[in-house]
């Protein structure tokens, strides 16, 4: 799928689906910010801090990979480490055999999401059944998630229903507690039988050896409550140095991901079961997953690896909004995707390649993203390596700029163009020399040309350092 192809993927969706993207990835972006900045005098200067601890592990993983080890051996856990995702999913698959395990109930984790853990285990006999509510609507609908914290952000009630219905949860019924209530009566029974829960996690502490997740309906609590095994599948990034450090993230993570204080649940969870304790899992086993992570930390994008899925870049992106998680074609869409999902490809890259060309370069994902990361620079250093590379999907769709650059470079041939620029404004498209240069324009309304106002005005201040800058009509000019 090229660019232009994402282009052709949101002119193709369906009314209902545009809108319940649009809708929610805005609400939820407008919630964040009316929650952060009512609560906080500087949130940025809390998301440049949050960015220093995260940018402080991950260019010390080399030390805090063994901290974690050994803090997690002393807690009673046991370790597993997968540089694949292949090695992920035959390690869960391993552990599930060797205690005679068939069925396994799964909180939402994104690693999982990446190495196709539930499509595995089916296939090698093992029920592995989603349990947070948006995963499992798209698990019986044999979908893919199309956003890091809402899952079904692409459905409203009534596809909701339909699905309930077509899978033999009830008759249709678009009442959201109606379908609240029989995705919870159907998964009851799942959590009883279930001899495996699997999580992921959203921090690892090095200091502690404590797993922490973060939910709102209580699913990963009900996994972990009668079964005898945990399974945490957990990204090698996930770290954090000291336990201090989560007041900072959680709070982050909160009003970012879905504008609340805190997520309605917070687990700490620091091993099995003790045997003073009732319930619990009496075995615990951490799966490090490291899936292509090293080969990004090498890159000169390892600031990426900052992301701890909280979703506000796609909450806030333009070209997310109309184009839906499912044009990325990858497990984490949006910004982020842009930048991580071509990076975790490895020699691969060329597959997706053109995704880091999915955005507007506005600079909105970077002024939301809780830890700081500065997605428009990252999406530009992969647009330059697709072009170094020659990949022809990085350089589809893009016009040559061979005279561009000639032009931007020159001071007396970019005068000489903005004199006779106002010339844009009464050209028809039909009369654009290029058919690449009219089929780009078809898609897109070109503002009034107004180039040159700026340097009239950069003169004028010249002349009188004191004088108010020249205005017209009424209205300050527009630098060109």
């Amino acid at each position: 799928m090229k660019f232009q192809q994402i282009d052709q993927f949101a002119a193709h969706l369906r009314p209902s689906t545009r809108a319940a993207v649009y809708d929610g990835s805005k609400k939820g972006h407008e919630k964040r910010t009316q929650v952060l900045f009512d609560h906080y005098p500087d949130p940025d200067r809390l998301r440049q801090l949050a960015g220093e601890i995260k940018q402080h592990v991950i260019e010390n993983l080399d030390t805090y990979l063994p901290a974690i080890e050994a803090k997690l051996k002393a807690n009673g856990v046991i370790v597993h480490w997968a540089a694949t995702a292949e090695a992920a999913n035959e390690a869960v698959l391993a552990i599930m055999r060797a205690r005679n395990a068939t069925r396994m109930v799964k909180a939402k984790t994104m690693v999982s999401e990446e190495t196709e853990l539930a499509h595995f285990l089916e296939k090698n006999g093992v029920e592995c059944m989603e349990t947070d509510l948006g995963e499992f609507i798209v698990q019986i609908d044999h979908d893919h998630p199309s956003h890091i914290v809402k899952p079904i952000i692409h459905k409203n009630r009534r596809d909701i229903a339909t699905s309930f219905e077509k899978n033999g949860l009830g008759a249709y019924n678009d009442d959201p507690q109606t379908i609240t209530r029989r995705a919870r009566d159907f998964l009851r029974k799942k959590y009883l039988v279930a001899d495996v829960a699997l999580t992921g996690a959203n921090f690892l502490v090095a200091e502690s050896g404590r797993l922490v997740l973060v939910t709102n309906e209580g699913n990963s609590r009900f996994c972990l409550a009668a079964t005898r095994c945990h399974i945490a599948m957990v990204g090698i990034e996930k770290i954090l140095p000291r336990d201090r450090d989560l007041g900072l993230l959680l709070n982050l993570l909160g009003r970012s991901g879905t504008g609340q204080q805190l997520t309605v649940y917070t687990e700490f969870i620091t091993g099995p079961r003790a045997p003073a304790q009732p319930d619990g899992p009496d075995e615990m086993h951490v799966i490090l997953v490291d899936n292509g992570r090293t080969d990004v930390l090498a890159s000169d994008c390892r600031d990426i690896l900052r992301c701890i899925r909280c979703g506000a870049c796609l909450n806030v992106c333009p070209v997310y909004r109309q184009a839906s998680g499912h044009a990325y074609r990858s497990v984490y869409p949006g910004p982020v995707g842009a930048v991580l999902s071509p990076l975790l490809m490895g020699k691969d890259f060329p597959e997706k390649a053109d995704l880091p060309k999915a955005s507007s370069l506005c600079g909105a994902c970077n002024e939301v993203c809780p830890v700081d990361i500065p997605i428009p620079d990252l999406l530009l250093r992969l647009r330059e390596k697709g072009k170094r590379e020659h990949s022809a999907a990085a350089a589809a769709g893009t016009p040559p700029m061979g005279a561009w650059s000639l032009l931007a470079s020159q001071p007396t041939a970019w005068k000489a163009a903005l004199l006779g620029g106002r010339i844009i404004n009464y050209l028809p498209t039909k009369m654009l020399p290029i058919p690449a240069l009219r089929a780009w324009e078809g898609k897109r309304s070109l503002p009034a040309w107004r180039g040159g106002e700026f340097r009239h005005w950069l003169k004028g201040r010249a002349r009188s350092p004191g004088a108010p800058p020249p205005t017209s009509g009424g209205q300050s000019p527009r630098p060109s």
